[in-house]
């Protein structure tokens, strides 16, 4: 089952591959690729030892306090595409989505500024659906510590870390 998952993975990335004007793998190629990645895969997993895969409970989502919402978003980069893509979603205390968007977002500077703009735009569309009583949470631990400053920033991202600051303050 492993290597069919791993085939599929490939076959997507092949296709992904040629219809951006890349090269066409035989198949042959492909079977052969999967094995040594899945090979790769058990090696690397052997050597990180019986911990790997098992995630520290400060990495587990917590709900937030009754009568509360938690907001978290995330961003991925596309350098190729010179763009970011980022989404957010809204839970209740027991875990429920309440309300997740997903948007695209322009070329950026750094990883922290695709974070703060997705952070802005993640509390617009909060605001926009009606929710005033927010936790917000995301995994970038230097901007969550900016925005939890709640101080003037002059930094060049400033600007967006005021936006967001005025966004919290009318929560």
């Amino acid at each position: 089952m492993e290597v069919v998952l791993v085939q599929a993975w490939l076959i997507w990335n092949q296709r992904n591959r040629v219809v951006h004007g890349g090269k066409f793998h035989d198949p042959g190629w492909l079977n052969n690729r999967a094995r040594v990645l899945l090979e790769e895969f058990r090696t690397a997993s052997a050597l990180m030892g019986p911990a790997y895969g098992r995630q520290s409970t400060r990495d587990t989502w917590q709900p937030p306090p009754s009568l509360v919402f938690k907001l978290n978003f995330d961003v991925a980069l596309f350098s190729t595409l010179n763009s970011f893509g980022f989404g957010a979603v809204i839970r209740n205390e027991k875990g429920e989505v309440t309300a997740a968007m997903a948007a695209k977002g322009p070329e950026v500077f750094c990883s922290e500024e695709a974070e703060l703009l997705a952070c802005r735009k993640a509390i617009e569309f909060s605001v926009d659906a009606g929710f005033s009583e927010l936790v917000i949470e995301g995994d970038n631990s230097s901007v969550m510590k900016v925005i939890s400053a709640m101080q003037d920033d002059h930094s060049m991202l400033g600007n967006v870390i005021g936006d967001i600051h005025y966004l919290i303050g009318n929560l």
